[in-house]
Order: structure tokens, then C-alpha cells, then sequence
């Protein structure tokens, strides 16, 4: 069943970039095909340059870089036969470089402002194939900017919460509960989706979690060995599933 799944998701992922990979960025810079990258999303807003992290400097949409999608990609690589790049791209959704992967993340989106043409780019980067996990925000008032935001680049869809029987808590591993425990407090985790007319889900939301997190320390005993170990299980379903639908 392992070699299989490993099949099935080397298959999965050379189809979707060689798709999505076709296209040349500025300078006819050549894509590279072989290697899936963890992509990041950036953005501004009137709070970003304010909102650090622990005095470091790093705006919001930076929390947890770099370590936290690199041990991810790692894990990817030791899980399947997926070839991961250790190294991540950081874009904004109106960067045309974005076509160039199949998946990315996004972060900390209550402090998050959009423009038109990121709006735009949004739109086109998920409904022509791309997966975004939004992760790492809590409280309403967060939810409700990453709802207005949708709400403009996809006028036609609402957010929706997602239960286990989702197929993406279950195209890897056999996630069997959706009561997690975030790495710190702000409420109830739930887990949302965005799904195009054909019922792909085109987005996931970790509301009240942060998943990265766990990511990031996962090579220090900071966090239960346990409760690391389910947050790769949702990163790596959640790659798996963005690379068959």
C-alpha cells in the first residue's frame, strides 16, 4: 500500500508541474520541473510592518520561515518519492512567477490587505489549479478579513467547514479526528475549505491553529512528539491532495 501511495503521488505531482511549470518568468528564466518548492505568500497591509515576530523583525506573513516548510519538505521526500527543494520562493498572488508552483501557503491573514491585481492573481493561480493552505491566525476578527478577501476574488463561493469525511483527511494518511490541540491558546481549531464548481477544494484554512508551527520546532522537544506528528500528517495529505485533484 506504502509503494503504491508513493507511486500514486509521483505520478500526481510530475503531472500537475509539468502543467503549471510550462511557463518561463522574467528574463525567460527556465522553470525547474523536478523538484516540488514550498511556496510563500507575502503581503502588505497597514499593520504589517508593525506586527513582527518576537522582536525579530520578520512580518507577519514570515512566521515560522524558514524552518517551518523546510523540515516539511523533508518529510515530503522521506514519505514519497516527491523530490522536494529545501529551499522556499517567496511571491505575492500578482507575481506571474506564482503559476510556477502548484501549492503555496499563506499566513497571519487578519493583518492581511490585498490589492485589485493580487485579488486578481488569487483567483487565477486557485481556479487554474493551485492549492493555498491558509494557516497560523486566530480569533474572528482574522476570519472575517480572510472572508472579505474571498468574497472579492471569488464573489460565486463561500467558505466552508470542512469534517473528516473530507477525502483530503484521508488521501495519505487516515487522519481520524479534527479535535487537535493548536500550540498555543485562541480558541477552537476548525478547519475550512474553498471549493471550485467541480468540488475541487481549491483552499484549506486552519482557523485558530497553526500547524507550521509544529513544523518549525519539530527537530527541538518543544512540542509533544504526538501532536507534531498529526500536524505532518495534515501538511503531507494536504500536499498529496493538491498534487491528484
Amino acid at each position: 500500500m506504502r509503494r503504491e501511495r508513493k507511486i500514486i503521488a509521483s505520478m500526481g505531482a510530475m503531472a500537475l508541474l509539468l502543467i503549471m511549470g510550462t511557463a518561463r518568468g522574467q528574463g525567460d528564466r527556465a522553470v525547474d520541473t523536478t523538484r516540488f518548492t514550498f511556496a510563500r505568500i507575502k503581503y502588505s497591509g497597514p499593520l504589517v510592518g508593525r506586527a513582527t515576530l518576537f522582536g525579530q523583525g520578520l512580518p507577519p506573513w514570515a512566521h515560522d520561515y524558514p524552518r517551518g516548510g523546510r523540515h516539511l519538505m523533508k518529510i515530503v521526500s522521506e514519505l514519497t518519492s516527491i523530490e522536494t527543494n529545501p529551499d522556499e520562493v517567496i511571491l505575492t498572488f500578482d507575481d506571474p512567477h506564482l503559476f510556477e508552483y502548484p501549492f503555496a501557503y499563506l499566513c497571519e491573514v487578519g493583518f492581511m490587505q490585498l490589492s485589485d491585481a493580487e485579488i486578481k492573481g488569487l483567483r487565477e493561480y486557485l481556479l487554474r489549479g493551485g492549492f493555498l493552505i491558509v494557516d497560523d491566525f486566530r480569533g474572528r476578527w482574522a476570519l472575517n478579513n480572510l472572508r472579505e478577501h474571498l468574497r472579492r476574488a471569488f464573489p460565486e463561493y463561500e467558505l466552508e467547514e470542512l469534517d473528516i469525511s473530507h477525502p483530503i483527511f484521508n488521501c495519505f494518511f487516515t487522519i481520524e479526528t479534527l479535535d487537535v490541540v493548536p500550540p498555543y491558546g485562541g480558541g477552537i481549531p476548525k478547519f475550512y475549505g474553498l471549493s471550485d464548481e467541480h468540488g475541487r477544494l481549491m483552499m484549506v484554512v486552519n482557523y485558530n491553529n497553526d500547524i507550521s508551527e509544529y513544523w518549525e520546532w519539530s527537530d527541538d522537544p518543544f512540542f509533544p512528539i504526538e501532536e507534531t506528528n498529526q500536524a505532518y500528517k495534515f501538511g503531507v495529505n494536504y500536499i498529496i491532495y493538491a498534487l491528484t485533484h
